[in-house]
């Protein structure tokens, strides 16, 4: 009897994995084009300084490539956040998780 019992609980696991696989797959593909439209963004602003336009442009643009690149770290932190409480095999797991990840957002935000 037990084994049956067991055995919802290891599909459900192993089902949360995949859904949370998924979502990193996902989550992955959206940090790496926010980071190639970033890429691109520093490379305009090298050619603005080049052709020496005004400051008050290369900054406004400046402005955006860095909310941008603070848009994606929040994107990889969601991610991280996610994996951390899917992982975890108790209550107390996901709290340890969760708090490492917001002293991750904490050091680095």
């Amino acid at each position: 009897m037990a084994t049956s019992s067991t055995q919802p609980r290891t599909r459900a696991k192993a089902a949360g994995a995949a859904s949370v696989s998924n979502y990193r797959s996902e989550h992955q593909r959206d940090v790496i084009n926010r980071l190639k439209r970033i890429e691109g963004q520093v490379r305009g602003l090298i050619d603005m300084v080049d052709q020496g336009r005004p400051c008050e442009d290369v900054a406004q643009q400046m402005s955006a490539a860095r909310k941008a690149m603070d848009k994606a770290f929040y994107r990889m932190m969601a991610c991280t956040v996610m994996e951390a409480v899917s992982n975890a095999e108790s209550e107390s797991d996901t709290l340890r998780e969760v708090e490492r990840s917001t002293k991750i957002l904490e050091k680095y935000a």
